[in-house]
This record gives structure tokens, sequence and C-alpha cells, in this order.
């Protein structure tokens, strides 16, 4: 099971056996910054990861494989990439349906809304094969 980053952080500073200030200074941040990195609550600058990884005596990448917390931004985010085509498909086949009730829907128009909720299904299919 793959570790937050924050969690990772944390580890591999105790396995150097630095405190979060000797961990701070080093990355000329405050200790504050360094125990919000390892609680998750935010993230160190994209810019100063390979020193980061250099002082943890990992690489960049060994560093940033990791999992994203349940309920962080990135984890919403990927939540709502994949419920919205799903729900643009379903909106489509739903106006389809209401307005040739009310016959106030011409066949080019519908053609083109029924293409893009199919086009929706397909992405969110390939998107739950991954």
């Amino acid at each position: 099971m793959k570790k937050t980053l924050g969690t990772m952080i944390a580890d591999l500073r105790k396995q150097h056996g630095m405190t979060q200030l000797e961990l701070a200074e080093k990355m000329n941040v405050t200790d504050k910054a360094v125990s919000k990195w390892e609680r998750d609550l935010s993230c160190p600058d994209i810019n100063s990861l390979p020193k980061l990884a250099e002082i943890l005596g990992v690489s960049v990448e060994e560093l940033m494989q990791v999992k994203t917390e349940a309920g962080s931004p990135t984890s919403k985010a990927s939540e709502i990439l994949a419920i919205a085509p799903k729900a643009i498909a379903m909106a489509m086949g739903i106006a389809v349906t209401a307005l040739t009730i009310l016959d106030a829907l011409d066949m080019k128009s519908g053609m083109i809304m029924l293409g893009i909720g199919l086009a929706c299904v397909g992405i969110s299919l390939m998107n739950e094969k991954k």
C-alpha cells in the first residue's frame, strides 16, 4: 500500500534522525511548513522537491510514488472527473426525451445531443477500465 506524501516525508525524516525543525532549516522553510506537509495539509513547492528528495536520500520519483489522501483536493477532482461524463450523458438523454415529448426538438439538435451523450458514456467506460 502506498503512503501519502506527508507520511512518506515524516517516515524518511525520522529514518534520518531529523526533527521537523532540522528538516525545515535544510529546506529554508519553517518547521510549521514541514508539519503541514507531514499532516497532508499542504505540499512542498514543486521546485523544492529535488532538494527535499536529496535531503531525505531518495529520488524525486520515489518521493512522488505516493497516493493522495482520501479527502484531498486531488481526490475530489478525480471524483468529479469520473462523475462528470456520466452526468452529462444522463442530462443529454433526459433533455432529448423531454424535448421530444414536448415536440420542441429538431432532428439535427437531437442527434448532436445524443452524440454528446454517447461520447460521454464512452469516456466514462474508458475511465473505468483504467
